[in-house]
């Protein structure tokens, strides 16, 4: 035991130790062999606004089977990551049998609110990891344009009698918003400008094509204005705001101002998406057998809790919790990708974390491109991803506030 406790002291006092451990090739590594996105349109106005939760999920699964060149077969399990559709699972199961892939592979959703989508990735990681599968694929994805995650009634009284916080969680998150700003002095300004900012990388982004290698095109269906369905095909994010400025979102109205000080505007806060992404995960060992590519190495996520009222916050808890578990720093992380929920949160994070704004979202977030709430934690894996390809980058860190108090975080390593 002495030598085993001494051992443990040293692996901690080494330096770089988690670096080079996280970063270190091993054939039990849990990797990502194709990751991909739809473009994200604006609910109820967008590409997507008359497509259904399972053609969604059909399409990108259509896509992971016909472009990741897998034996369908050899997939066992799929994860779907939704928030508002309460049929997710059937929808799911449907949607992978027409996609191609056999009924020998199960099927079945999740709701972790925004980060859904993280986590049907680490659901399908640990999976592989325990030996339940080899093969499974995540995906993330919601129709806003159809549903939302708004309650339909308060609570019970005996569950809300005898706790505050227990009343906190069903606060809107816009409420949530407001409170953050007010109890941590984030004014309207900074909020303005931290949402400027996100809109201009994603015009940047856009332009020069960097997001065409994480989407895959969608042929669907939209109704015109006069009842007519017409098939489009899908290619591009159409939230973001060319010529957007701080002094032009400045003059937007405050959204909640019944809530707090009137900070939180409709060009500060995420957008309200339609959209999906999907990660294809798997042993290094099988990766290599099926000669599949590597991207990325799946090191591991973490969730942690904090007050309901102030949920927005949630990546302070959940980051420092996981670099912890991992033996690193920030200074390690080279790609941060947090969830643009409301500018308030993300300026909030961004600061009392101390984080390099260069590397946090450098293609704009869901202030920008939309926040479809069952996709963005798979998304954000997507974009960080091609993002530590475009840079030569390694490590890429993902995170998101969830509803109702917590924070979920997920670190990758980039091989490509």
């Amino acid at each position: 035991m002495a030598v085993e406790r001494l051992g443990s002291i040293l692996k901690h006092l080494a330096p770089g130790n988690g670096l080079s451990q996280i970063t270190s090739k091993n054939a039990d590594d849990i990797v990502i062999t194709f990751a991909a996105r739809t473009p994200l349109t604006k609910a109820r106005k967008g590409g997507f606004k008359d497509t259904s939760l399972e053609y969604l999920v059909y399409a990108i699964l259509k896509e992971v089977n016909e472009r990741s060149k897998l034996d369908p077969a050899l997939v066992e399990d799929f994860a779907l990551g939704n928030v508002s559709d309460g049929k997710a699972a059937y929808k799911l199961r449907a949607a992978a049998l027409a996609a191609g892939y056999p009924n020998t592979a199960s099927a079945y959703s999740l709701n972790r609110f925004c980060s859904s989508g993280l986590k049907a990735v680490a659901d399908i990681a640990n999976s592989i990891a325990t030996g339940s599968i080899q093969i499974g694929v995540a995906v993330g994805a919601e129709t806003m344009s159809i549903g939302g995650d708004a309650l339909e009634k308060p609570f019970d009284e005996d569950v809300t009698k005898n706790s505050q916080e227990s009343v906190d969680c069903m606060q809107p998150m816009g409420w949530t918003s407001e409170n953050v700003s007010a109890d941590f002095n984030i004014t309207r300004e900074e909020m303005d400008k931290y949402a400027a900012e996100s809109f201009q990388r994603a015009e940047k982004a856009q332009k020069a094509g960097l997001f065409d290698e994480e989407i895959v095109p969608i042929t669907t269906k939209v109704k015109d204005a006069d009842g007519n369905f017409k098939q489009i095909t899908v290619t591009k994010d159409d939230g973001i705001r060319p010529g957007t400025t701080a002094q032009g979102l400045g003059k937007i109205r405050a959204a909640f101002p019944q809530w707090g000080n009137g900070a939180t505007t409709g060009g500060n806060a995420s957008q309200v998406t339609d959209g999906a992404a999907a990660v294809l995960l798997m042993k290094r060992s099988t990766a290599i057998k099926l000669g599949q590519p590597i991207l990325a190495k799946y090191v591991g996520s973490t969730t942690a809790g904090l007050a309901p009222r102030i949920m927005g916050i949630g990546p302070t808890v959940a980051i420092p919790k996981l670099l912890a578990q991992h033996n690193i720093s920030l200074s390690d992380v080279d790609v941060i990708e947090i969830n643009e929920a409301f500018a308030s949160m993300a300026v909030y994070c961004r600061d009392k974390l101390g984080l390099d704004w260069t590397k946090m979202n450098p293609r704009g977030g869901a202030i920008a491109l939309g926040h479809p709430l069952g996709a963005t934690g798979a998304r954000q894996i997507v974009t960080g991803l091609a993002e530590c390809r475009r840079q030569g980058k390694k490590i890429l860190l993902t995170s998101m506030c969830i509803g109702t108090g917590m924070g979920m975080a997920g670190l990758f390593v980039n091989e490509q």
